[in-house]
């Protein structure tokens, strides 16, 4: 994506033995880029959300591999690696996806050649993600050609929760990438960009994004969303996913259920975005998918530019008061109009999803005998 009228993408290789990482815990204020040289500078951007969108951390996780391989290619340090990796983020399928896509192909490779073969396979599941996204953005770009055609001229609103645009991804990113073709092909398209709380990657991130390609949008508080639909203000409504289980059911940002609650209410169609890395086979209710539990810090304390021009901290609840900040939420498929990926649009629903996918009909095992580099293209 551009900014500042040069393309990025979000994790490069910087060309001296480092990894190098676009800092998003200091956007909206700050663009600044953050060098990684070990497996533990790795594990921590990912853990403090220097990076953060399930397939960026999946991207990230594999760097974070490579890295470990470049200190050590024993068959101990992959496991320790794979160990402190899977920890950082537990509700991000594309971590786990990534980690088991690196052990394939370093256990299969001599101690002499791991470095230079996991950094071959980094480059691979970078250039996936990439496709993958752009592909998404395809598919979901004939919905928002569908809502123009039935809304004439007026301009596609579409509401986002949390930030699925291309700062969660390598590039393109999932629920914007069809905004952002919509708008390179010249589709007046607006998007509702929810604030996202506690931490504000709405607010922060997808509107930086949104605003440094010029694509029109508006922040709005997380529960003007149902209004805005109320009142006929919203076409579609389209976000990403951290984790979709084999039956449909879209784990997301907390909060992201209740849009889609609204929108079922107001008959407004709500489509999760997501490439196949993000679906776990294993897993068919979205009930146990393990749910990330944060910081209370985050929920009672923001970090803004005060008027001197300076980024602050203040606390925002009492003092002595507890806080509960549970990071995602659960969607169930009935309330998905449908799942958009990689390979098309499909109901949010166990006969969608292997409708595109019909490798996958014996589950998890599928996953389990595919090569890692052939998985889910």
């Amino acid at each position: 994506m551009n900014v500042g009228g040069r393309h990025y993408r979000t994790i490069w290789p910087s060309g001296d033995g480092c990894v190098r990482v676009i800092d998003q815990s200091r956007l909206p204020h700050e663009f600044v880029t953050v060098d990684l040289h070990t497996l533990e500078d790795a594990t921590r951007a990912i853990r403090t959300m220097v990076v953060r969108g399930a397939p960026l951390i999946g991207a990230t996780a594999a760097y974070a591999v490579a890295l470990a391989m470049r200190e050590d290619t024993s068959d101990a340090q992959l496991e320790r690696a794979g160990r402190e990796l899977r920890a950082t983020r537990p509700t991000a399928h594309n971590l786990a996806w990534a980690l088991e896509h690196m052990r394939a192909a370093l256990l299969e490779a001599p101690r002499a050649e791991r470095v230079a073969t996991a950094f071959r396979a980094v480059a691979e599941l970078c250039e996936l993600d990439v496709a993958r996204c752009r592909a998404i953005g395809e598919h979901g770009l004939t919905l928002i050609r569908a809502a123009q055609a039935a809304r004439g001229q007026r301009p596609v609103n579409v509401l986002t929760h949390c930030n699925a645009g291309w700062l969660a991804c390598v590039d393109w990113g999932t629920a914007l990438a069809p905004v952002y073709l919509a708008h390179e092909a010249g589709i007046p398209v607006h998007v509702w960009v929810d604030e996202t709380r506690p931490r504000n990657q709405g607010a922060a991130l997808t509107a930086f994004e949104l605003g440094a390609h010029g694509v029109p949008h508006t922040v709005i508080a997380d529960n003007l969303g149902g209004h805005l639909m109320q009142r006929g203000r919203v076409d579609l409504v389209i976000v990403g996913s951290d984790r979709t289980t084999a039956a449909g059911d879209v784990c997301n940002k907390v909060g992201t259920y209740l849009k889609a609650l609204a929108a079922y209410d107001n008959g407004v169609p709500c489509y999760a975005a997501l490439p196949s890395s993000t679906i776990d086979w294993s897993l068919e209710g979205g009930a146990d998918i393990p749910i990330e539990e944060r910081s209370p810090d985050e929920l009672t304390h923001i970090t803004g530019r005060s008027a001197s021009g300076a980024l602050a901290t203040v606390r925002v609840v009492p003092e002595g008061s507890p806080a509960l900040n549970l990071a995602f939420d659960v969607t169930p498929a009935r309330l998905v109009t449908g799942l958009i990926t990689e390979r098309g649009v499909c109901a949010a629903s166990a006969a969608g999803l292997r409708a595109l996918y019909p490798e996958r009909s014996d589950g998890d095992a599928a996953v389990r005998r595919a090569p890692a580099s052939l998985q889910a293209r």
